[in-house]
């Protein structure tokens, strides 16, 4: 029961851009709810259309606690909105929806139904039927969605499996409980999710930096689950996304370049991962990419390189920077100026601990697929045998990598004796 009839218990936040006719279709089946309509207020948030978005809003305000803003047209910045929207609100809880995600009449209920318990500190995901970019849109579904309510057109095509969320095999491996899946941040996706309006603002939101599309997302599904809420997918808080045409090609370009831009906040080896699977068009390798990584981690714990290192070093001038991709736990005594890096967290910890004598020793968590390292930033690379098992799948790019910050590579990884 409310307690506070001034206040709505949620606010449905609606990024945009050039879309009033799917706009003014989402905001008629939002008048739908079978929650009172003054309990939920809709922000537009409109990242510079030059339709009549604005007039599509202004048409609702009648019949629903309508907000709007609007930013120029500098190129996509959904980031940037989502967040001016936020700023609007004025409820506890935040829906973020697409514009073209259409929904049914018991929405904004499911949603809240979530977050009821305030013991319970969940990003919620909702379920996007006919999601999925990089296939060709359902025959016959948006001339459904054109004559009939969402809730009609799920009756009549949710058993077609193309039309499942794109997600829905990675996900219902774990019965979709994503505490349970590794990398869960990897399905936040955006176009329908939800999140008490204090936990959103306590990782400030959007980070505004990403632009165009792509990985803005996840970046915000990340910081969420570190900072412990527990993400957690409302099946029943469904979606239908109007289907639409995609330059993916292009789009994929933006996502790789938000990619190396996530890589930067968080350079790690799981974020590493995604990075390659971005630029192989790979996406769903990289839960398995990241547990192969981690069976690696555990047969090659005890496997130590300083005797690697220290060979290469002699071929090393006097002040040569050096860059160790695979350090393991033990450095050689006299190491200096290097940047060592190595995919097990505590053996890296270990040999930054213990380094002798060395004098600006930098440890990275990396496993040495993509570096934040400056082209030709160092003068020696060496890529031990710590990342023999990692090479059939990685090694070329570890390789290129290698050549791309460093003058000189010594590889031991590829050589016929190295561990495997």
């Amino acid at each position: 029961m409310r307690q506070d009839t001034d206040r709505p218990d949620v606010s449905v936040i609606i990024p945009t851009y050039n879309r009033a006719p799917l706009l003014r279709m989402m905001l008629e089946q939002l008048t739908r709810q079978d929650v009172p309509l003054d309990s939920f207020e809709v922000i537009v948030s409109d990242d510079g259309s030059a339709d009549d978005t604005r007039a599509v809003v202004e048409e609702f305000s009648g019949r629903l606690r309508t907000g709007y803003h609007f930013q120029p047209d500098q190129g996509m910045r959904v980031g940037l909105a989502r967040n001016q929207g936020a700023r609007l609100a004025t409820a506890p809880v935040l829906i973020f929806l697409d514009s073209g995600c259409m929904v049914g009449p018991d929405f904004v209920r499911q949603h809240l139904a979530v977050h009821a318990d305030p013991a319970q500190r969940r990003a919620v995901i909702g379920y996007a039927w006919g999601y999925n970019p990089t296939e060709d849109p359902v025959p016959g579904l948006a001339e459904a969605l054109s004559e009939l309510p969402p809730e009609q057109v799920l009756e009549r095509f949710g058993d077609n499996p193309a039309m499942r969320d794109v997600r829905h095999p990675a996900m219902e491996a774990y019965d979709f409980e994503l505490a349970r899946m590794p990398l869960a941040w990897r399905a936040f996706f955006t176009n329908n999710c939800s999140v008490r309006t204090e936990e959103y603002w306590a990782v400030d939101g959007f980070d505004e930096s990403f632009l165009l599309w792509g990985a803005e997302d996840l970046d915000l599904g990340l910081r969420l689950e570190r900072n412990g809420l527990t993400l957690y997918v409302a099946r029943d808080a469904w979606v239908i996304e109007w289907p639409h045409e995609r330059v993916m090609a292009e789009r994929w370009q933006e996502l790789i370049a938000n990619m190396a831009r996530f890589l930067r906040k968080f350079p790690e080896p799981a974020i590493e991962l995604g990075c390659l699977v971005a630029e192989r068009s790979e996406y769903w390798r990289w839960e398995q990419d990241w547990l192969d990584l981690q069976a690696w981690a555990r047969k090659s714990r005890d496997v130590e390189v300083s005797d690697e290192i220290a060979a290469a070093l002699r071929l090393a001038g006097p002040g040569d920077r050096v860059a160790v991709l695979g350090c393991g736990a033990l450095l050689p005594p006299g190491l200096e100026h290097a940047e060592v890096a190595d995919f097990d967290s505590e053996l890296l910890d270990q040999a930054i601990h213990t380094v002798q004598g060395g004098a600006g020793v930098t440890g990275r968590h990396a496993i040495g697929i993509r570096t934040v390292l400056a082209d030709q930033s160092v003068d020696l690379v060496i890529v031990t045998s710590r990342l023999a098992g990692l090479w059939e799948r990685w090694g070329d790019s570890i390789r290129a990598e290698a050549h791309r910050i460093g003058g000189r590579v010594d590889i031991f990884a590829d050589r016929p004796n190295a561990l495997s």
